[in-house]
């Protein structure tokens, strides 16, 4: 075996890979307070440059990590906790918030669906594309059981989050969406899991309720999906 397979093809050294570039991500975020420099999008670019240095296949970086994608599962439960805290933004509000998820899911699937066919890409390459804005284990299901490539979804799934963590709160003020449970339902709606990591950092409020978004709209995206299908299959 190469030395660099026997040093790096391990579940300990992928581990500490990961963490460790997350927390030099934070670090440097946390020093310089520019949005661009997220932790995620740093710790991607190590983990990403370090695989293409020493030639180490994404497979074997997957395996290695796979118990930091088992924990995402907890980590979303874990949300209902500060949900709980927050229970009293809820009364009022619920009918706005199944209304707002139901119809930011089925405007997502929607749009993934239209501009595909407006740049003719492949139907497996939508397929793929549809599930963005739904936590990772629910988008890489959706994904594989319409025939879309997973690798696929999750790069996507990936992209949408920093992309939502980064410009959605400026978006947000820029438009003049000042409400906490409106902003906190439309990042999480929008960038699911890394979106609330950002929307906990605006306030309790905004991340309580960007987490319920995520269960919401992981709900309503399994749904939207294949009645997006039906209705394209059969009208279209």
């Amino acid at each position: 075996m190469d030395i660099t397979q026997h040093l790096f093809n391990n579940a300990p050294f992928m581990l500490t890979l990961t963490m460790g570039s997350f927390l030099l991500g934070t670090y440097i975020y946390k020093k310089s307070k520019i949005s661009l420099l997220h932790p995620c999008i740093i710790s991607m670019i190590c983990i990403i440059s370090f695989l293409k240095v020493f030639d180490i296949p994404y497979e074997t970086y997957a395996e290695g990590s796979a118990f930091i994608n088992f924990m995402l599962g907890p980590a979303v439960v874990s949300l209902g906790v500060l949900l709980y805290d927050q229970m009293k933004y809820l009364k009022g509000n619920v009918l706005s918030i199944l209304t707002a998820v139901s119809v930011g899911s089925v405007i997502g699937v929607i749009s993934v669906v239209i501009l595909g066919r407006l740049f003719g890409l492949d139907s497996s390459l939508i397929v793929s594309m549809e599930p963005k804005s739904v936590t990772t284990p629910i988008a890489l299901g959706i994904s594989e059981s319409y025939g879309g490539i997973t690798s696929l979804t999750a790069v996507t799934v990936v992209i949408c989050g920093m992309f939502g963590a980064v410009f959605g709160p400026k978006v947000l003020s820029v438009i003049g969406i000042k409400s906490p449970v409106a902003q906190g339902l439309s990042i999480g709606a929008a960038s699911h899991g890394l979106g609330t990591a950002r929307a906990m950092e605006i306030g309790a409020v905004e991340g309580a309720i960007s987490g319920l978004s995520i269960g919401l709209m992981g709900v309503m995206t399994s749904v939207a999906v294949p009645v997006v299908h039906w209705f394209i299959e059969n009208i279209f």
